[in-house]
């Protein structure tokens, strides 16, 4: 458990706040109807991978000792967006999304993961 603890020393309260404001942003950016200005990779999944990257990296780091729980609740949290875009006259519910979600909260992990392992070996 070393290698957690030493591994980016930013304070708990700072990665809370971070993945706060990314989960607003996602959910804006989820259900909200988006313009052609709309920050985009210009391929809905890698959207998904990425975001879902990005909130693992912020959620693992939030809670360094409940990893696997904090990927399950955005896991929770990317189908609940799913069911409420299918309620939205302008976005639609896709179980590829969903798919691309979990891959991109792997991502995230795996690549923490990795930087905890380098990290430690300095």
């Amino acid at each position: 458990m070393h290698m957690i603890k030493a591994f980016l020393p930013i304070p708990l309260r700072a990665w809370r706040l971070a993945l706060a404001g990314a989960l607003v942003v996602v959910t804006m950016l989820s259900l909200l109807p988006l313009g052609p200005d709309a920050p985009s990779t210009g391929w809905d999944k890698t959207d998904h991978l990425l975001g879902f990257g990005l909130l693992a990296i912020l959620a693992c780091q939030s809670w360094p000792r409940r990893n696997l729980t904090a990927l399950a609740g955005l896991l929770v949290y990317g189908a609940l967006i799913e069911v409420l875009q299918s309620f939205t006259p302008y976005r639609f519910a896709e179980w590829n999304d969903l798919l691309a979600d979990a891959m991109g909260l792997l991502l995230g992990w795996s690549l923490l993961l990795s930087a905890r392992t380098l990290w430690a070996r300095r």
